[in-house]
């Protein structure tokens, strides 16, 4: 594209910056608003900026967009002396994110969470850019709430946000989910057979995330020979970190048929569609998903995220009779058996399945696209480009 063809295109389209990630569970979401905004005004230009090293600098450009990685890493709560370089790359990140604003010129930023949506947000408030950010969780993280004074708008997905935040800036749109997910046109069949597993068979979908959790990952190889006496089948997604391990122990139990078990899995609609009961940690967008589905679920909060979220986002579905939740010091002693009983237990996993349908937002990414497109258009009118 020539300067000038480009000039001219910068002036009449909108362009967005969306920060974020390190994990799925932020990524997706971000690419779900990214898709959104794209589909509403195609002539949009979006801009991603995430973490240098992160899985979104794999991700975001997998799904079409351009990103930018800030060097920002997270704060170590056990080890403070370990944050004096920490503290040099946030201030290297906030000068990157200054001068990726001042070249980009955006019309409005997205935060949704994660080491680079801080710099990036902090720096384009500054800036005098509009911010928008979307809080997954059912408790507000430190980034956020410092965030949020400068933003002007600020989409959750649970009540009683305004604990933590201007009530006059929340508005109620629930967490994107990955595309897709509600047209799955795959049958039962066709899903238990793709992961080799016995059409007869009660089928538990143990997810660790993308990239594991301890936690659930020993409960399954400490009770696989208690597995393999059941009638009962897993699909296990251990992550990438522990993939290795859990090989191991699969084949020393003899590679039971009836534990298929992988580090990812690409197809999800095929991992839902044969649960009959899903375990999990508590990640924000995790239980969207599960709500959207109506897939009853045993949440083991992890113990190692800010202000012990996960426990208050699993909480908030526990209080609604919508799920089972577990403590993760206690997940190896009874997790497995648990899970074993509820999976045959018909109406009680019916029961769990209409309650946490009950909870679900189905339009959530569009919603926050026409907010973003609202902040940029004023924006773009009261400055002229």
């Amino acid at each position: 594209m020539q300067k000038e063809e480009r000039q001219n295109f910068m002036k009449n389209n909108l362009r967005i910056i969306i920060s974020g990630g390190g994990t799925g569970g932020h990524i997706f979401p971000a690419v779900s608003i990214a898709n959104a905004i794209k589909e509403q005004r195609p002539d949009t230009e979006i801009l991603f900026v995430g973490a240098e090293e992160r899985m979104e600098m794999q991700r975001v450009p997998a799904a079409g967009y351009k990103i930018i990685g800030l060097p920002v890493a997270g704060f170590d709560r056990k080890n403070i002396f370990k944050n004096f370089s920490v503290m040099i790359k946030l201030i290297r990140s906030q000068l990157k994110a200054k001068k990726i604003i001042k070249n980009f010129k955006p019309h409005a930023a997205v935060g949704v969470g994660g080491y680079a949506s801080g710099p990036t947000l902090k720096m384009a408030g500054m800036m005098g850019i509009p911010t928008l950010i979307q809080e997954q969780n059912s408790y507000a993280g430190v980034t956020n709430k410092l965030l949020a004074k400068k933003a002007k708008i600020i989409c959750v997905a649970y009540e009683g946000m305004e604990k933590f935040f201007d009530k006059d800036k929340i508005i109620m749109t629930g967490n994107p989910v990955r595309q897709g997910l509600l047209n799955n046109n795959v049958t039962r069949e066709e899903a238990i057979k793709s992961f080799g597993l016995d059409l007869n068979k009660k089928t538990i979908l143990v997810l660790g995330g993308s990239l594991g959790a301890r936690t659930l990952n020993n409960c399954m190889m400490k009770k696989i020979e208690l597995i393999k006496g059941t009638d009962v089948q897993f699909i296990w997604q251990t992550g990438k970190y522990y993939i290795n391990e859990a090989k191991y122990c699969h084949n020393k139990a003899g590679q039971p048929a009836m534990i298929h078990t992988t580090d990812f899995i690409s197809d999800m609609n095929s991992a839902y569609k044969a649960a009959d009961l899903v375990i999990s940690r508590a990640g924000a967008g995790s239980i969207s998903e599960f709500c959207i589905l109506g897939k009853p679920v045993i949440l083991v909060p992890s113990p190692n995220v800010a202000e012990d979220h996960q426990t208050k986002n699993a909480m908030a579905l526990v209080n609604k009779n919508a799920a089972i939740c577990i403590k993760d010091n206690e997940a190896e002693s009874n997790l497995i058996e648990t899970a074993i009983k509820l999976v045959n237990e018909k109406d009680r996993l019916c029961k769990l399945s209409e309650n946490i349908k009950k909870l679900a937002f189905y339009d959530s990414a569009n919603i926050i696209a026409q907010e973003v497109c609202k902040l940029a258009d004023n924006f773009k009118n009261e400055n002229g480009y």
